[in-house]
């Protein structure tokens, strides 16, 4: 079973680093942004047996908006549920109940969302502005 948490204080941070950097989003992200990430944002941890499996967080401002993002689960933990158990405790967390609008990217994983109700974002309205020096595929 599946046990998740945003108890901070249980997140293994070395393990998170190291699913980040096998990630085609943050393969370059230095510790020190995880760790800044990870202190300004709602984390969430997936635990089997006790053994951290899967991270996810969510950037927000607690009222109108937040974003789901960084969510990775463990190779050896692929399969068995861990993102639908990370992506639950997002979506029925109170914090969110209220949110207007909850958003993510992904490049590779619609089926998973959209069985929480997550649909592609017709383009138009949205627009990003990114550093010079962050450069992504």
């Amino acid at each position: 079973m599946v046990e998740v948490s945003d108890d901070k204080s249980r997140l293994d941070i070395d393990l998170v680093c190291a699913w980040l950097k096998e990630s085609y989003w943050a393969s370059e992200r230095p510790r020190e942004l995880v760790e800044k990430s990870i202190a300004h944002s709602h984390c969430f941890a997936a635990f089997v047996d006790g053994r951290q499996v899967g991270f996810a967080r969510v950037v927000t401002d607690h009222a109108t908006f937040a974003w789901l993002c960084d969510v990775v689960v463990d190779p050896s933990a692929r399969g068995i549920g861990v993102g639908k158990a990370l992506v639950q405790a997002v979506v029925d967390h109170p914090d969110y109940a209220e949110i207007r609008q909850v958003v993510l990217a992904t490049k590779d994983a619609h089926g998973l969302y959209e069985q929480f109700g997550f649909q592609m974002i017709p383009h138009g309205r949205w627009m990003a502005k990114r550093s010079a020096a962050y450069q992504i595929s």
